[in-house]
């Protein structure tokens, strides 16, 4: 039996990058996965299948959790299919990368939107089923951006910042309910996000990295199947999988 036997997890924006290698670990460690996607449906069911090769348990959901209906639909849709809930990763996510010069009130709410009203509108949806369960693990996926800033990010790093401040929040209000609030905060990760920038970026990027390599998506999922499985006293922390790109 793998050490998530019996759980039911929900991964939001799992079809590819991050969220994608999470549910991943999640299911080999025996978790029933429900997919969030939003646009990528090939990639989420290219997913499933991959999850049901080796024996894993799965389900596939569309939803914009950008969109507060949409999102509390997504949490309700996963308690009618599995009957409870026990983690919640809120991984969803969008970059518009510009300087503040450039920067739209477009490319601003729609970061916002994404990356940190959806962790509101999921988190407050499960909140009711696991504190009556008295049992559930909520992981918050961050970024050091949002702890060092990043040129022609503002929007991003403010998201990703109000992320870490919020999950500190919920942590100290769901303690009591054995219900544990963290987040995971990678830094430059091998995902399709840093696959666009230019080699030559990519390597001036390296070089700021004491351990001189990006990190994986796996070893970003390696930490939060850590927290769901065996972190029953840690809560309000942020993990930072970084390289010691920012310390």
């Amino acid at each position: 039996m793998g050490r998530l036997e019996g759980k039911i997890a929900l991964v939001t924006g799992a079809s590819r990058g991050i969220g994608r290698a999470i549910a991943l670990q999640l299911a080999r460690d025996g978790a029933r996965v429900a997919l969030n996607y939003r646009s990528g449906e090939a990639e989420a069911h290219s997913l499933a299948s991959e999850i049901e090769k080796f024996g894993g348990q799965c389900l596939i959901i569309r939803a914009d959790v950008s969109n507060a209906k949409q999102a509390r639909d997504l949490v309700e849709k996963v308690l009618q299919e599995c009957g409870r809930l026990d983690i919640l990763v809120n991984n969803a996510g969008v970059t518009r990368d510009k300087s503040l010069r450039k920067l739209t009130d477009e490319d601003w709410s729609e970061v916002l939107n994404t990356n940190l009203n959806s962790v509101y509108y999921c988190t407050t949806a499960a909140v009711k089923p696991m504190t009556d369960q008295r049992f559930g693990r909520i992981i918050n996926i961050s970024s050091f951006v949002g702890q060092a800033g990043n040129f022609g990010q503002a929007n991003y790093a403010a998201s990703k910042g109000a992320i870490i401040a919020f999950t500190k929040t919920a942590a100290i209000e769901l303690a009591r309910y054995n219900v544990t609030v963290n987040a995971v905060a990678p830094g430059f990760t091998l995902t399709d996000m840093l696959a666009k920038v230019p080699a030559n970026v990519q390597e001036q990027i390296k070089a700021r990295i004491p351990m001189g390599r990006f990190g994986l998506p796996e070893e970003i999922a390696q930490a939060v199947a850590f927290l769901a499985a065996e972190g029953d006293y840690i809560t309000g922390q942020q993990i930072n999988i970084n390289g010691g790109v920012y310390m």
